[in-house]
């Protein structure tokens, strides 16, 4: 998993003009430009917002391009719950959930 090349993809995505406009117009080609795995791939494609979190993407980007698919706030919420009841524990990063 390339998790700081999807957390960097969507940063751009939060940040970048340039990056928004290419994103805009060719989704698929700007995502070639990073070296993401077909799973990062089509959960953004999709996108699945809980898969996403429980890759590990940081909630602070996360709810930037949830809010860019047309996420509202608790459907952005529900959509990281539900993605740890479909695809378990986050995985890795900041809100990654070990058991003690």
């Amino acid at each position: 998993m390339s998790l700081y090349y999807l957390q960097k993809l969507i940063f751009h995505l939060n940040r970048n003009e340039h990056v928004r406009q290419r994103y805009e117009k060719d989704f698929e080609e700007l995502i070639a430009d990073y070296p993401l795995n077909e799973d990062e791939r089509k959960a953004l494609r999709e996108p699945d917002i809980g898969l996403l979190y429980v890759m590990g993407v940081n909630g602070q980007l996360l709810m930037h391009y949830a809010a860019l698919r047309g996420y509202e706030w608790d459907e952005y919420l529900q959509a990281m719950r539900d993605g740890v009841e479909r695809h378990g524990p986050v995985r890795s990063g900041l809100y990654a959930m070990t058991e003690t």
